[in-house]
């Protein structure tokens, strides 16, 4: 009988691996069209993947635990001819070169050769390094050959105290450290905490400045208290930056080479606080969308993002990301922007302080919290980061028009 290939899709923009979490059917077992049969992980969500057509599930050539890249065959489907017929999927699985279809042992051996093919290493390895030297600019090609084989970059080599010319990491400075590493607890760091560590990594290559403006939120108090669904902080400044930038998109724009790259659409994430790191699910067109057609859609995308469950349409592609760190219990923060973007913006805790109305000619209690805005500075400039920042702290001041 024909046996159908379940093969690891691509499960979003720019994943090209994937971990296999488990095995939701065992071999043998009938599985229908579209049925869950592999729980894999990316770097982004948790996703299913689905059997392509009924039939009854083979042996798995995959393990638990282990990475496979895009477009490797995970095992197969035994359907009857008819079946693959119908379906327009009869085309038999390529045997591996070399091997006998007829041979007792040809399925284990394609498993193995098919795991061995596609099983990938991690392509980022965190290790718990202390960061107190420097002088690591200067690699030589043995050095960088050994940090490739090791999946290393340049910043963990950040706590190296060089012993070669003017502070040089030498080999041998860089084999004893990683033998010291030995001596110390370790942990394997997960896939989200190795995206993350990775993006910031990318992030730090631009010269980044951070400008900041306090601002009082008794008015998105007042207005939240009035809702049926009641928007969260965060919502209002990432409806209060799309319409900033909607009025002048530029300080979204980014550079690259000798050109700026400006938006098409007004996308803008969100960051959420999942296990180990951080997702940025994005809102759509949020310049076109008043605030409260946003909250449902918002809450949905808050859940799914702590679930690890955002579909991928609701991932990567956004301009800027709005942070809230004031849920921390923090008044100021410097947020860096992603690899992709120019902004972020963030948003302290909120405070009652002292403030001076000079038509009572009295200091009155208000509600300020600081906002932040980091940027590229390639690409704005002070000035024009703080135009932006004022111009969404007067939006916020009127909720009402959100």
């Amino acid at each position: 009988m024909p046996h159908i290939p379940i093969i690891m899709p691509q499960l979003g923009e720019s994943i090209a691996e994937a971990t296999v979490v488990q095995i939701l059917v065992q071999p043998g077992a009938i599985v229908e069209a579209g049925q869950d049969v592999v729980e894999v992980e990316t770097n982004k969500a948790t996703m299913n993947v689905a059997a392509p057509c009924p039939g009854r599930m083979n042996p798995w050539k995959i393990t638990p635990d282990h990475s496979y890249a895009v477009g490797t065959v995970l095992g197969s489907v035994e359907v009857t001819d008819t079946e693959a017929a119908r379906l327009g999927l009869d085309t038999p699985e390529p045997a591996p070169l070399g091997s006998h279809a007829d041979t007792p042992d040809h399925h284990t051996s394609h498993a193995i050769s098919n795991e061995r093919a596609s099983g990938v290493e991690p392509t980022v390895r965190g290790l718990p390094v202390p960061a107190h030297a420097a002088r690591a600019s200067f690699m030589s090609p043995r050095m960088k050959a050994r940090m490739n084989e090791l999946g290393l970059h340049s910043a963990d080599l950040a706590g190296i105290a060089g012993s070669g010319a003017a502070g040089r990491v030498t080999i041998e400075d860089f084999e004893r450290f990683l033998a010291n590493l030995e001596n110390n607890p370790t942990s394997p760091a997960s896939s989200m905490r190795v995206a993350v560590a990775d993006a910031m990594r990318r992030s730090w290559s631009r010269p980044l400045a951070t400008v900041a403006l306090p601002v009082g939120i008794d008015p998105v108090l007042d207005h939240r208290k009035s809702c049926l669904l009641k928007p969260g902080p965060a919502l209002y400044a990432l409806r209060a930056l799309a319409l900033a930038l909607a009025e002048n998109r530029a300080p979204a724009g980014r550079l690259i080479g000798k050109r700026i790259v400006h938006p098409k659409a007004i996308d803008i994430g969100f960051a959420v606080e999942a296990e180990d790191g951080v997702l940025v699910p994005v809102i759509r067109l949020a310049d076109q969308r008043p605030l409260a057609d946003l909250v449902v859609r918002y809450n949905e995308l808050v859940t799914m993002a702590r679930q690890r469950r955002l579909p991928p349409d609701a991932t990567g592609g956004s301009i800027a990301t709005v942070t809230n760190f004031g849920t921390f219990g923090l008044t100021w923060a410097t947020p860096i922007p992603l690899p992709e973007q120019t902004l972020v913006l963030g948003m302290g805790a909120g405070r009652r302080v002292p403030f001076w109305d000079e038509s009572k000619g009295q200091f009155i209690p208000v509600t300020e919290a600081n906002l932040t805005l980091s940027f590229d500075h390639r690409v704005l400039d002070g000035g024009a980061a703080g135009r932006l920042l004022a111009r969404i702290a007067t939006l916020l001041h009127e909720p009402e028009k959100l």
